[in-house]
């Protein structure tokens, strides 16, 4: 199916989101909106939670552990989920599983423990990360020749964390350890909708396993599109200022004065529910490798707006957030199609875990690494100067906004399939 047709077939989601296509959409929603209900409940304000109890000092640690649990889990229950178990199923082992962890967090973090906060920290996420990945192929799996309707269902996921943020925020739980115990409640009930959802069988049943389908050794084929090639390379760059971002923007908001930090940090998912429905439209008049552009370097425009809000504008701040919209959306939105058109139906999976890779792993790793690194010795030795300390944080994520931009200028050229679909 080329550009074209998806631009066509985009052009007609008003019709055709009636009907037969509403029973199966609403289902995808809900378990949409759950994933990121669970994932906002917690995540966003990880890091003022460990720094309001005193463990400000593992904070990069964590997030660089989440990001860990990414590289080393998505491609493995990839590999298993297309062979053995149908995906509601692994959705349904994970989430209670994680569930199990995060229930524990509270009292490691409240007695101070940063040593085994970080372990059970990393244990759930090598239970959730996965799963990231496994929703998006699931849906794009049930939706066939549907999939130009999946922005609209991913706009439940944006709701989910929305909601989540406004919640922790309106209880006044931003900096509690209560967050946890919301992730852990939502973990099962998304364990025991997970079990309610159209079953679907392993994509690769019957195919003959080998080490290799353990990290995913199969989807290096894809590496041989260059326009897949570029689409990660890009992505690791993009995704060490998301690094940045997530480990850090929580304490920082913080400390520009701004109390209610995850009901702010709930207008960035409130504009990804605002620019994921312009997807198709975008699409329409910008491209596959234009939209994606502006979800690229637009990374680079915000971590310049924490930069002007710490000379006391505050609303500069509010703006960046915002920016979380047009970041995400036209940037892992975008691709998460992309990569559906290219990639065979026994490796949607494994590709769709690469992207995730990508973006929560091997980036976000970076970014958390380096970003740590830089709070440790120009951040925390300065912190009577005030929001002005963080300035040398924000401009490594602008820097790389430029060079991502560059790249894929230059070499990226999308491409409608992939010539190996054997």
């Amino acid at each position: 199916m080329t550009m074209s047709a998806i631009v066509e077939d985009n052009d007609r989601t008003g019709s055709v989101l009636q009907g037969p296509v509403l029973a199966i959409a609403a289902p995808l929603s809900m378990l949409i909106f759950l994933e990121f209900f669970i994932f906002g409940a917690w995540f966003a304000t990880l890091g003022l939670v460990l720094a309001t109890h005193g463990l400000d000092g593992i904070i990069a640690s964590a997030y660089l552990l989440s990001a860990l649990a990414a590289i080393l889990s998505p491609l493995l229950l990839g590999a298993i989920g297309d062979r053995y178990l149908p995906p509601r199923t692994v959705l349904a082992i994970a989430h209670l599983a994680g569930s199990a962890f995060m229930a524990l967090v509270p009292a490691a973090v409240n007695a101070g423990n940063g040593n085994l906060t970080l372990v059970l920290i990393f244990a759930y996420m090598l239970c959730f990360q996965p799963t990231l990945g496994l929703v998006n192929a699931y849906s794009l799996t049930v939706l066939g020749q549907r999939q130009s309707i999946f922005p609209y269902i991913r706009f439940f996921g944006l709701i989910g964390w929305v909601v989540a943020g406004l919640g922790v925020g309106s209880m006044g739980l931003s900096a509690s350890t209560d967050i946890f115990y919301v992730n852990a409640i939502a973990g099962l009930v998304m364990a025991v909708y997970a079990m309610t959802l159209k079953r679907t069988p392993p994509p690769a049943a019957g195919a003959r396993f080998s080490i290799g389908d353990l990290v995913g050794v199969k989807a290096f084929v894809l590496f041989r599109e260059r326009s897949f090639t570029v689409l990660m390379v890009c992505a690791l760059m993009t995704s060490i200022s998301l690094g940045v971002y997530n480990s850090f923007v929580s304490p920082y908001l913080a400390v520009l004065g701004i109390s209610n930090v995850a009901g702010v940090l709930a207008v960035g998912q409130a504009s990804e529910a605002i620019f994921v429905v312009t997807i198709p439209f975008a699409l329409a008049r910008l491209g596959m490798k234009w939209a994606l552009f502006a979800g690229m370097v637009m990374w680079g425009v915000r971590f310049t707006l924490f930069i002007a809000a710490s000379h006391g504008g505050i609303a500069f701040a509010i703006g960046g957030v915002a920016l979380h919209g047009i970041c995400n959306d036209y940037f892992i939105v975008i691709a998460a199609m992309y990569l559906a058109r290219v990639a065979p139906q026994d490796l949607a999976a494994q590709a769709q875990g690469w992207l995730i890779l990508m973006v929560s792993g091997f980036g976000q790793a970076i970014g958390s690494a380096l970003s740590g690194q830089i709070y440790a010795l120009s951040v925390a030795p300065n912190q009577a100067v005030g929001a002005a300390a963080w300035t040398p944080l924000w401009f490594v994520p602008i820097g790389l906004a430029v060079v991502t931009a560059i790249v894929w200028t230059l070499f990226f050229r999308p491409v409608s399939s992939t010539a190996t679909a054997e």
